[in-house]
């Protein structure tokens, strides 16, 4: 998000931007979520060279993706883990040189731990952030009990009242754990047909799908949304804001987590040593107190949130999970593309 000090209608038209660039330092683009133009996170790089980057930016990964393999030139993107598989097998990112990289030792190893992003090529992908995906509500009128299990969403209570997030991965990843799967890389086609019914059925209740954290906080604050599939920034700029929000983390059938970092674009137009300089300033130890401040995001450097009081963890509501977790990891590409394909037919009606 921007910084906390807006309000939510500033953040809402300062969000709004969709591809639009943020336009600065000419020798290197940024290829973003919208929001992520923060100035804490490229603070020793502006120190460097003067000024920002600059940034175009991007609504959710396949947005991201598309443009990128249809020819937008940027130098570095910023997914979620699940997409690299797809940009590696389009031929469209190259390996990190993590000898330029200091602070690349204090990532964390378990969000390396996959041949998807370190193999005998290279590391592929500099994990950044993380955080989860569960259930926020509206305190004042929705009782804890309520959102003590997912079948919230298909309780006709909130019919129209409650949003879920236009992501394929957010999505899936509810309907999946509102079925009992906590795995989502090995999904059967009785699960996947179970998880797609869940859908369908909660797909009348819903009264928008969000597209960005401040158009979520909008319909929250304006009482349209009274219950959301949300992540932890909406719940953060509300919480800045003062309004009454809950993240149920730990409802009976589990939340997603999920983790996203640095893709390294091949034959990037700008400036391969700022390219590195950004990327060092983005994964620095004190990036995570920025990640936590303006998004109530963890950051990857486990270093950087060693630092962290604890209490500060547990009030962004990104300390650990006492609960069921489904994370959301390389997936089949098969599979995802089936998954985007139904979901597209589910928001039709169809």
């Amino acid at each position: 998000m921007k910084e906390m000090r807006i309000g939510l209608i500033g953040a809402a038209s300062a969000l709004a931007v969709g591809t639009a660039a943020y336009a600065a330092d000419p020798e290197l683009l940024v290829f973003d979520w919208a929001g992520w133009e923060i100035p804490g996170l490229s603070a020793s790089y502006t120190e460097k060279h003067g000024q920002a980057p600059t940034y175009a930016f991007f609504a959710d990964d396949d947005e991201a993706f598309q443009k990128i393999s249809s020819g937008f030139k940027a130098d570095v993107v910023h997914p979620c883990s699940q997409m690299v598989p797809k940009y590696r097998e389009a031929g469209l990112i190259e390996p990190w040189d993590t000898s330029r990289l200091p602070e690349f030792a204090n990532l964390a190893p378990r969000m390396l731990a996959s041949t998807d992003f370190v193999d005998d090529e290279g590391v592929w992908f500099i994990p950044t952030d993380y955080a989860f995906t569960a259930i926020a509500y509206n305190t004042e009128t929705v009782p804890a009990e309520d959102v003590a299990s997912l079948k919230v969403f298909l309780d006709p209570k909130y019919a129209g009242r409650m949003s879920l997030p236009d992501n394929t991965d957010d999505v899936w990843a509810l309907a999946l754990l509102a079925n009992g799967v906590t795995d989502w890389t090995s999904v059967t086609d009785e699960q996947f047909t179970a998880a797609a019914d869940w859908l369908r059925q909660v797909h009348p209740n819903v009264r928008v799908y969000w597209s960005d954290p401040s158009e979520l906080t909008q319909l929250m604050a304006s009482g349209e949304v009274q219950v959301a599939w949300s992540w932890n920034d909406a719940v953060a700029l509300m919480r800045a804001e003062g309004f009454p929000v809950g993240f149920q983390r730990t409802p009976t059938e589990g939340v997603s987590t999920w983790f996203c970092g640095l893709v390294n674009v091949k034959d990037g137009p700008g400036s391969e040593d700022k390219l590195y300089d950004y990327v060092n300033s983005f994964i620095s130890q004190d990036a995570a107190q920025v990640m936590l401040d303006n998004f109530g995001y963890a950051s990857a450097n486990d270093a950087g949130m060693a630092k962290l009081p604890a209490e500060a963890l547990v009030a962004a509501d990104v300390s650990p999970v006492e609960g069921t977790l489904l994370a959301q990891t390389p997936l089949p590409g098969d599979l995802r593309e089936r998954m985007l394909e139904e979901f597209e037919l589910i928001k039709s009606g169809f």
